[in-house]
């Protein structure tokens, strides 16, 4: 199953999401995005001049897992630096739901995931600015 497929999911578009950073707990991985939020989002909110869509700061994580593969150290991961200078991981390619877990691709590489579940949540306040 593909994250497209799951209702949290309704209204953001991960491939034109922003990954600002990444930490892996011991039983978790939590990625901090810029996410791309579209009207079909409840979380969706006019866009800032200039900007097609909305962006609003968001978490994905995977909680509870039994094992995480794959996933580079932030200071050896490919960074995207934009016209403003500011830095980023690039976005994501696929976010697939597995039977034994999930997997994971973007600039920075392949992670699987073995067990857990996937939360996604956009936080309260706009990105000020990008």
């Amino acid at each position: 199953m593909d994250w497209t497929d799951l209702e949290q999911f309704r209204g953001i578009d991960l491939h034109d999401s922003f990954i600002l950073g990444w930490r892996h707990l011991e039983r978790h991985v939590i990625f901090e995005l810029e996410a791309s939020i579209w009207p079909e989002s409840e979380h969706y909110m006019l866009p800032k001049p200039g900007e097609y869509t909305c962006y609003r700061r968001a978490t994905l994580a995977f909680q509870n897992i039994i094992e995480c593969v794959g996933l580079p150290p932030m200071d050896s991961a490919p960074k995207c630096e934009d016209t403003s200078g500011e830095v980023d991981f690039g976005n994501f390619d696929s976010l697939k739901i597995l039977s034994t877990g999930f997997e994971c691709s973007g600039d920075f590489g392949t992670i699987y995931v073995k067990g857990g579940e996937l939360s996604f949540e956009v936080h309260t306040q706009p990105v000020l600015s990008r």
